[in-house]
């Protein structure tokens, strides 16, 4: 109990892309198109897969290390656009992975506060939500469009004065270091999950406190880490 009387409050904070849905291949296929409209030829597809998590800018320059700032923001709006047009054409796949949905709802009945931070863009973030009905679910939503990006805690730290949740009371879920890292920085406890875009002796270095393999198991580890 706090000193108020009032148990403290409890916060899960999702990452999206590689964690709550598989968007690999409309992230790669939207950096090919924005690479071609640039003659830049192809980007390595797996390059592009573990760079996702990061904000978007600071991606491209890590893609494009050669190359200037005006490039790497160009390319970013290039890139923009191509996955802006194939989501109005409805050629945008992003699946839940397996067993989210069940781990959202055992959180939920445990009393456990909902969030989500990640590198994709508020409009982004809202087409994934609404698209799979979970519009309403997360009392905070974290994106690329304000303050620093991973593995920066800004929005770890913009969560916990949105929701009034400590840092003790609060865990960050994600596939990539840049998920574990800013954790870590923002003081606060981590579950790598191992279905995502970067492997799980990577997550460990990083300093994840637990890994879990299936999307079921991640309220577990959740409340195990909150109620150790």
């Amino acid at each position: 109990m706090s000193a108020s009387g009032k148990s403290p409050l409890r916060l899960a904070l999702f990452d999206c892309d590689g964690t709550l849905v598989d968007s690999q291949f409309a992230i790669i296929d939207a950096m090919t198109q924005a690479w071609a409209e640039h003659g830049l030829g192809e980007p390595d597809p797996m390059e592009v897969r573990r760079m996702v998590g990061l904000s978007l800018v600071e991606a491209v320059s890590l893609l494009l290390p050669t190359h200037d700032a005006e490039t790497h923001a160009a390319v970013a709006e290039s890139y923009k656009r191509a996955f802006s047009a194939a989501r109005s054409r409805g050629d945008v796949d992003e699946p839940l992975f397996p067993g989210i949905v069940d781990t959202l709802a055992a959180l939920e009945e445990a009393g456990v506060l909902l969030g989500v931070a990640t590198g994709k863009s508020r409009r982004g973030l809202d087409a994934v939500l609404k698209g799979h009905g979970l519009t309403g679910r997360f009392v905070t939503l974290q994106t690329a469009d304000v303050g620093p990006g991973k593995p920066n805690p800004h929005m770890v730290q913009r969560a916990l004065a949105e929701t009034g949740a400590e840092e003790a009371g609060t865990v960050v879920i994600g596939d990539t270091t840049y998920d574990i890292q800013m954790a870590r920085n923002a003081r606060v406890r981590s579950v790598g999950v191992s279905w995502g875009y970067h492997a799980v002796p990577e997550l460990e270095r990083a300093g994840a406190d637990r890994i879990v393999h299936r999307g079921r198991d991640v309220a577990t580890a959740v409340l195990e880490l909150l109620e150790g």
